[in-house]
Parts: structure tokens; sequence; C-alpha cells
């Protein structure tokens, strides 16, 4: 389709690719969840989940990326979407126009919602709920420690209505993409893992095949 993924480093591939129109990207957060949540937190009651955590693969998130990236980033498009902003809000401008994700959490012991920094014009906080994780979880076919839905990355791409050509310099499995792909647009993945890039290119091309 209109999708294209590369296997390596965003550093090395991003200044081959020239400008695009905007950036909508997920980085490690650099907070030591490259193998998911150790033990699998905890319910309601102060009760262990009794299936434990989900193991992933990878070692992606022990640190997170080189500052040059971000810059990089910056560089690459006018617009901008940056989730785990609040890890990064050292090397990002500031902004009043922040996304929230309300997770519509079901495990006291994780994290409400997250947030994404933006380069979108305006001040005003945009909230958006969908439970995407746990007992309640409407997509569940997660391959990767922090997945996005989908359905939340299409609210994403919604506020660049004039963005033709979309970059994510993170892929991880592809989530972004996979949303440029149902929504018409040219996506530009980027993922260093090479196990999460082969499902990456699975998902897209699962994607394309839906009616």
């Amino acid at each position: 389709g209109d999708c294209t993924l590369y296997q390596g480093d965003c550093l090395a591939i991003m200044p081959t690719l020239g400008r695009v129109d905007a950036v909508v990207t997920d980085p490690p957060y650099g907070i030591g969840l490259d193998k998911g949540f150790v033990g699998g937190g905890f319910g309601f009651g102060g009760r262990r989940n009794a299936n434990g955590a989900r193991k992933y693969s990878g070692a992606w998130d022990k640190s997170r990326p080189a500052d040059e990236a971000f810059q990089a980033i910056l560089d690459a498009a006018d617009v901008h979407i940056i989730w785990g902003g609040q890890f990064f809000a050292d090397l990002l401008p500031p902004q009043g126009k922040w996304l929230f994700w309300d997770k519509c959490q079901t495990m006291p012991s994780f994290g409400d919602g997250e947030l994404a920094w933006t380069s979108l014009a305006g001040d005003a906080v945009k909230q958006f709920t969908y439970n995407g994780s746990g007992l309640h979880a409407k997509e569940k076919d997660r391959v990767h420690p922090t997945q996005k839905p989908v359905a939340l990355m299409e609210w994403c791409l919604r506020f660049l209505p004039n963005a033709k050509t979309i970059l994510d310099p993170f892929m991880g499995s592809g989530t972004t993409l996979v949303a440029c792909a149902k929504m018409g647009r040219k996506g530009i993945g980027i993922e260093l893992d090479p196990e999460y890039f082969e499902i990456a290119c699975r998902r897209v091309e699962a994607a394309y095949a839906q009616p």
C-alpha cells in the first residue's frame, strides 16, 4: 500500500527521508518496562493479578532515546505528536495543546492515562477515553508492552487533516502505520528491533487486506 517500513536505527534513516507532513510516535520512555509489568500489578483490595505479567521480547526501554533523536524529530516536520511527552519535557519546547488518553484503567496500581506532547496550534488539552488494556480492553491482540490502540492513533491523525505523509521513527508493532492504512494516509515507519519490525509488517499488510 502507501506505507514504507524500515528496519534499523532511526537516527541513521531519518536524514535520508527528507521532510514529512507530520511525526506521530511513541518513543521508549526509559522507565524499564521492556519486559512488561513484573508481577502483573495489583487489583482492587490490594490483591496481585493472579495471571502475573505478560512477558515481551526486546530490551528497548532501558533508556530513553538520545537527545539528538528528538531534534531530528522536530526537524523532520512542522507538526508532531509524541506520546510519553512528560518523560521528554526537558528536550521539547513548551506547548499548551497536550493530548490525554484516559485508559479506563481497572488496575489501581497502573497509570490512569498517558500524555502526548504536541506542536499543534492552540492550548486546549484534549482527552480520548478508550479502554485499551485489562479485562475490558477493546483490543486484546497486544504484542508489544506499550502498544497503543488503533483507535487512539486514528484519533491522533484526525488532528492532522492536512498531513498526507506521517512518520513514526519508533514504530514498535506498527500501530501508527495501521491507522495510516485504515485512514488513507501515507505512512513511514522505522523500527530497530527485527522481531517487532516483522510484526509491524504483518499488521500493516493485514490492515490493507481489510475491505
